[in-house]
């Protein structure tokens, strides 16, 4: 190895390190079609025996955004992995894709083996929850770039989908039924607000505040849900003719994105239980409902629109995949979203 570069702050046996430590969370999440190992140039997946009929491949990217601050505080590294999948795969879910293979970016000032093992592990997790392989990444060790102890997080999702059963919600129309899938709490959107609270009011991190049963950064550090299972589960009861990954923007932003141009929806606010972690942020930040449903998901991690007719089976499919599901809402003629 040169030691140049290593004095120039890029340690190329720790990134060897961090390969074989990452290599049986990665192997976790190999799939039939997944060809070849880690560590090849590229990822190979084969596709030739898969049974779409007019197959069309649907990607999806992002990142974890600011949250990532918090679990540099913490020093909790193996669960913001479950974010960086879970962002990229509701979304590609959200329009009817089954998702296949997962790639990952991780850019740190110092590769540190034991971390980066702790943040694909939490990547692998997330995978083996949607079903998704982990084909490869990279880890980009960039001093000057990053502070020794801080790291950016990225994926990308590649899924498929036969073209005739696409969600793309130009079936949707007014009585139609919103069912919401519930969150684990805040996700992975918002934080900038958060942190925001977190300063203006000192709040501490390692305090346990009521009504909570643990640090309030492990309540916020608590992983985005990966609605994959879930919703392949309803897309066999049911036909869905739209569906919403309620992310940054909350509500206002995400819903509308599903309906057709000049309709709208009117939400029932007490049809589900709002996480009490929101009105714990909304008491600090002091901020109005309207400002909470604006930026968060306040409960409700993804939206399905179904047909009246089909509430009670999607109800019974999502149920019995496990999910608390309920009725949330309705379509509308009338634009925007409404209360009852």
């Amino acid at each position: 190895m040169s030691q140049s570069y290593k004095q120039a702050g890029v340690d190329v046996e720790a990134g060897y390190e961090a390969v074989d430590r990452m290599k049986k969370h990665v192997a976790r999440t190999m799939r039939p079609e997944v060809m070849g190992g880690l560590g090849a140039f590229a990822g190979l997946f084969d596709i030739s025996q898969m049974s779409y009929k007019h197959p069309v491949l649907v990607t999806g990217t992002d990142g974890v955004g600011t949250k990532l601050k918090l679990a540099f505080e913490m020093d909790q590294h193996d669960t913001i992995g479950i974010d960086v999948v879970a962002m990229c795969v509701n979304d590609i879910v959200a329009q009817g894709a089954d998702p296949l293979l997962f790639l990952d970016y991780i850019a740190c000032g110092k590769n540190d083996p034991a971390k980066i093992e702790q943040i694909v592990k939490g990547i692998s997790d997330g995978c083996e929850q949607a079903g998704s392989a982990l084909v490869g990444g990279e880890t980009a060790e960039m001093p000057g770039m990053y502070q020794d102890d801080e790291y950016d997080l990225a994926g990308f999702v590649v899924g498929m989908a036969d073209k005739e059963k696409l969600i793309t919600g130009e079936q949707v129309q007014p009585g139609d039924v919103l069912v919401g899938l519930p969150s684990s709490g805040v996700h992975s959107n918002g934080f900038s607000l958060v942190r925001k609270i977190i300063d203006q009011y000192n709040l501490d991190l390692q305090m346990t505040y009521t009504p909570f049963d643990k640090p309030f950064g492990e309540i916020l550090l608590t992983p985005t849900r990966i609605y994959a299972s879930a919703i392949k589960t309803l897309k066999e009861a049911v036909l869905v003719k739209g569906m919403a990954h309620v992310t940054g923007g909350g509500f206002y932003e995400n819903i509308p994105r599903t309906l057709p141009e000049g309709l709208g929806v009117k939400l029932d606010q007490n049809s589900w239980n709002i996480p009490p972690v929101f009105d714990f942020l909304r008491k600090h930040g002091d901020l109005t409902i309207d400002d909470m449903f604006g930026v968060f998901n306040m409960g409700i991690g993804m939206v399905a629109v179904v047909s009246e007719e089909e509430v009670a089976s999607s109800l019974d499919a999502l149920r019995a995949a496990g999910e608390e599901a309920q009725v949330i809402g309705y379509v509308t003629e009338q634009k925007g979203i409404h209360w009852s």
